[in-house]
């Protein structure tokens, strides 16, 4: 029992690590400042679109046996490819991998080096992403490395700088909130871009992996374990995402919309740490960012090698990954973020629709039911997407909850009910 008990927490605290990357450590002090006072409000969003949905998504995993496909597949077999193709590689070498060493640069080097070109950005994501390849090309050797070297470091910076600015506010919070729209709809958007809830599939299937290279082999224990360990997961997230988010509102009134995500950090660390909070920052952004990256990097080259039936060995897509990852870095944090809002906002409903239905597989006999509930979900998507970017589809911020990010909700339920009427055979 004692055994179980510590490779739970092993595994748990791993994914802990995996999900806790560039956004995580950014996005939650950005809230907590543009929200004030009413930081919970923006928080409890956040929780919701981030830990929440991975919790979900991996309980859900679990019980597929930590396949994505599996997940996605009543929603049709070209969709299901689609979605899953296009989350692993967001989560992967286009998005996710990339921001994770270009928030380190710019963290972890650029503060101690404010003169760096080029050069130093591409040397040191060969670096990084070196690392990366030599702690991921192992698969069943991954939540170890991360669980029981990395994410100690991690944790213990992280529990030290919001402690400390608990104790010692850095400032006042500000009576009202720098934004004036739904402040837990803003907490929801944050939510997506972290990117976590599209990782938590692949990340499941990498857990199931190690809990069978320790010994469980009982399907069902694997899936207890894997739950429980994505519940310690969850929990430690809730506990330092809310001491971000405070620790952002205690610099409301210190700073405006105008501050950078990575600043508002920077500013947070030095405020209660003074000079040394440098130093502790670079600890906390290096460890965050690379354990991301090893999680991601083997999630995204395991489930491309299982669909290609071996086909595609491995090893050489973390090869590929790494490569790849390592140019899309050096175009910088921002230009990475603003591109992944669009894609995300497309994909993330339709992935959540799936995952929520999957909940119900066993009492919905019509596969048309998922299909028609994803095809409105994600042309409701493509619709706020190109709304959001041009205003010519302005009757999408007229469905029900769309104030609140979920403005999909809606669509899904009709898609749902109106393909149910359809019959046709089970796949």
């Amino acid at each position: 029992m004692k055994k179980k008990t510590n490779d739970i927490l092993i595994v748990g605290f791993a994914l802990f690590s995996m999900f806790f990357g560039a956004g995580n450590l950014l996005f939650p002090p950005y809230l907590g400042m543009v929200s004030g006072k009413n930081w919970f409000i923006s928080f409890l969003g956040f929780i919701i679109a981030d830990a929440g949905l991975s919790l979900l998504v991996i309980v859900v995993a679990a019980k597929n046996k930590g396949i994505l496909d599996e997940i996605l597949i009543r929603g049709g077999k070209k969709l299901a490819r689609f979605i899953g193709c296009a989350s692993i590689l967001c989560i992967g070498p286009f998005l996710a991998i990339p921001r994770t060493a270009a928030t380190t640069f710019e963290m972890s080097v650029l503060p101690f080096a404010p003169n760096s070109n080029t050069l130093v950005s591409v040397i040191f994501s060969i670096i990084f992403f070196g690392i990366t390849y030599a702690l991921t090309i192992r698969a069943t050797k991954v939540i170890d490395i991360i669980g029981k070297i990395l994410t100690p470091i991690l944790i213990i910076s992280l529990l030290a700088l919001i402690v400390k600015g608990i104790i010692t506010p850095i400032g006042p919070i500000s009576s009202t909130s720098m934004i004036d729209r739904s402040l837990f709809s803003e907490g929801i958007s944050q939510g997506y871009l972290t990117m976590d809830a599209l990782g938590s599939a692949a990340m499941a299937s990498i857990m199931i992996s190690t809990i069978v290279s320790k010994g469980y082999n009982d399907p069902k224990e694997q899936i207890s374990m894997t739950i429980k360990a994505g519940l310690v997961s969850g929990l430690a997230l809730a506990v330092v995402y809310g001491g971000l988010t405070y620790l952002g509102a205690t610099l409301s009134t210190m700073h405006d919309l105008n501050t950078s995500q990575a600043l508002l950090v920077v500013a947070a660390t030095e405020g209660i740490f003074g000079a040394p909070g440098k130093i502790l920052l670079a600890i906390m952004v290096l460890f965050a960012c690379l354990t991301t990256s090893i999680g991601l990097t083997s999630s995204a080259a395991k489930y491309f090698s299982d669909i290609s039936n071996g086909r595609l060995s491995y090893e050489k897509i973390v090869t590929a990954i790494c490569i790849f990852s390592a140019i899309v870095s050096n175009f910088g944090v921002s230009t990475i973020i603003k591109f992944s809002i669009p894609v995300l906002q497309t994909i993330y409903p339709v992935m959540i629709i799936l995952v929520v239905l999957t909940i119900f597989t066993k009492k919905i006999k019509n596969d048309n039911t998922f299909k028609g509930a994803a095809y409105f979900v994600f042309v409701f998507s493509i619709l706020s997407v190109l709304n959001s970017l041009t205003g010519v589809f302005k009757f999408v911020t007229l469905v029900p909850l769309a104030s609140l990010g979920f403005g999909w909700i809606i669509p899904g339920i009709v898609g749902a009910i109106l393909g149910s009427f359809i019959k046709t055979r089970k796949i």
